[in-house]
């Protein structure tokens, strides 16, 4: 925890001084973050923010708990989404909610597994498989939306809305999904701290070699991690087109990075349940206040990245020097 906090002063010190040098006031800077992001003009759009990221850093970090990288994030979150949209529009009531949400977690979870099958059977690296099966996935939502789905009374690639009666009822910005994301950290957490397989994934995360003399299957631990990791990410573009605007937009789910955000949120709690919830909320915060430090001050949003990056190097750095310390040899 005290390497968190070392960490993150220095991310701000060495962001005051790049806003000093560009002669912006650098208090003023993080004072418009800080009253963009909870405010009472912005607390409404950071919530907004924070549930899918909260959500895509939890499913990122399920695997991340074993030493598993999911980079395949984007491409489970968009066929999740797409696949809800099209089971929603199909079933009425609140059967349709619920059918929605289970086939975006079954299409995210599917999809994962393909990745994890690469890995395991045909000896495909998972950070290659996931990464490169998002484009495939990506496209074909894509082209769903901009041919077969398409709203025939609007000029922009995307899908006709939701029935009224298929929609996820509002609590303000965010909708009652908010509940299943904080149901699935819950899950995580007690899975993580109280089961054999939660035990299972961190030995595997101390040590895949010594996972391996504990007589842990890894092939078959890759399998369940990424379909559960891909299942979440996939219950999160549900949860999204559920809500407002009711309906899937090619590049919505992409442009506002909920996965490459939610990555380094679990990075930076180095997958721990509760501080991945805590990171996650964190960034949200810091993104959706780079909009108000912009428009009050002139700077850049972008600075907001690039204390986010700092922070993980800083941490990395940090986590470095601290193992070379305990193991000097």
């Amino acid at each position: 925890m005290r390497t968190v906090l070392v960490t993150l002063l220095g991310a701000l010190v060495l962001g005051a001084v790049l806003l000093a040098a560009t002669g912006a006031n650098p208090l003023e800077a993080y004072g418009a973050i800080v009253t963009g992001a909870f405010g009472p003009d912005g607390i409404q759009d950071t919530l907004a923010y924070a549930v899918p990221v909260v959500g895509m850093a939890t499913a990122l970090a399920v695997p991340l708990r074993a030493g598993m990288v999911n980079l395949g994030g984007e491409g489970q979150l968009v066929l999740g989404a797409i696949s809800a949209i099209v089971v929603g529009s199909h079933v009425p009531g609140v059967l349709g909610i619920v059918a929605a949400l289970v086939a975006g977690a079954a299409a995210g979870a599917l999809y994962a597994t393909v990745a994890a099958v690469c890995e395991t059977r045909l000896g495909v690296p998972l950070l290659v498989s996931t990464l490169l099966l998002s484009y495939p996935a990506m496209s074909f939502a894509a082209y769903l939306v901009r041919f077969p789905m398409r709203d025939a009374g609007s000029s922009l690639p995307q899908s006709e809305q939701l029935p009224p009666d298929v929609r996820l009822p509002a609590l303000g910005s965010v909708t009652v999904g908010v509940f299943l994301v904080v149901a699935a950290v819950a899950v995580f957490a007690v899975v993580d701290a109280r089961t054999p397989a939660g035990f299972e994934a961190r030995v595997t995360g101390w040590g895949p070699r010594f996972a391996a003399y504990a007589g842990i299957e890894r092939p078959g631990l890759t399998v369940r991690l990424l379909a559960c990791s891909g299942g979440l990410a996939g219950l999160v573009g549900a949860v999204v087109v559920l809500g407002f605007p009711y309906r899937f937009i090619d590049g919505a789910l992409i442009t506002p990075q909920y996965t490459w955000i939610g990555l380094l949120a679990a990075l930076l709690a180095a997958a721990n349940p509760l501080g991945t919830l805590v990171a996650a909320v964190f960034f949200a915060a810091l993104t959706s206040g780079g909009f108000a430090m912009e428009r009050a001050t002139q700077v850049p949003r972008e600075l907001t990245a690039v204390l986010q990056a700092v922070l993980i190097i800083f941490l990395a750095a940090a986590t470095g020097v601290l193992r070379k310390r305990r193991n000097p040899a």
